[in-house]
């Protein structure tokens, strides 16, 4: 059964099916760490901030860092109108995103099986450019939830002129495949006697203490929708034991 989004876009597939195997998407080097689980991909994009995405320019490769939210079965990017890259969307270029979450640096006994711990996500698909006033709000309302959920309801919605002034497409994930490691080194036999320390040192992104703007008019506190992301993020804080 299809479900619903908060933007209106392209209606979710069921959970649990898997993306279609491609040449792009497979995984050569250890495969077993691949999945193309629908819920292992958007896992990882849901836990994200920032993707980065490739696309050609002139020719030339070019990737860059872009905030976004998944919104069923797409991405929400948006930007100034005079961007390349989403010029390059519209244009129906196939574009490639991927999202990384670094959980542990692994160190081994050996040089050669120094590793990390990490998650990572690769879509592949086409984007479309939303036209509407009202398909663009659901969207850029959507992408403010995801950094912050509550905080469109806390603050003044995008005017016309500033929604003219901003293109925002939705990304199809067309193909997908996540990756991840995790655990300890995977030493050789013959070196796990070696009088070195070897185990996994953890990495997390953590929220700090928020730091008011200084043209802040005294009295205005941070609001419980600020404290929460930040104890939501303090919970998913991966922590890698150490082996």
């Amino acid at each position: 059964m299809e479900t619903s989004n908060g933007a209106g876009l392209v209606p979710e597939k069921p959970r649990g099916a898997e993306f279609p195997r491609s040449e792009r998407t497979r995984v050569r080097r250890l495969p077993q760490r691949a999945s193309y689980d629908r819920d292992a991909v958007y896992g990882v994009l849901d836990a994200g901030l920032v993707a980065h995405v490739g696309y050609l320019r002139g020719g030339e490769p070019v990737v860059l860092p872009f905030a976004y939210a998944r919104v069923g079965d797409e991405i929400v990017l948006h930007g100034s109108t005079r961007a390349g890259l989403l010029e390059a969307m519209a244009d129906g270029q196939r574009i490639c995103l991927s999202v990384t979450h670094l959980d542990g640096l692994v160190l081994a006994r050996s040089a050669f099986h120094h590793s990390v711990n990490y998650r990572s996500a690769t879509v592949f698909g086409r984007a479309r450019v939303l036209e509407s006033e009202e398909e663009k709000d659901r969207a850029l309302a959507a992408f403010t939830e995801k950094i912050v959920p509550g905080r469109w309801d806390e603050v003044r919605p995008p005017t016309p002129k500033e929604l003219r002034a901003t293109t925002v497409v939705a990304l199809a994930i067309e193909e997908a495949v996540a990756k991840a490691r995790s655990g300890g080194p995977l030493d050789d036999a013959e070196d796990l006697e070696l009088p070195v320390w070897a185990g996994v040192i953890p990495l997390a992104l953590v929220p700090g203490e928020p730091v008011a703007d200084p043209a802040l008019p005294p009295g205005i506190p941070a609001t419980e929708t600020i404290e929460l992301v930040r104890e939501a993020r303090r919970r998913a804080a991966p922590i890698a034991e150490a082996v």
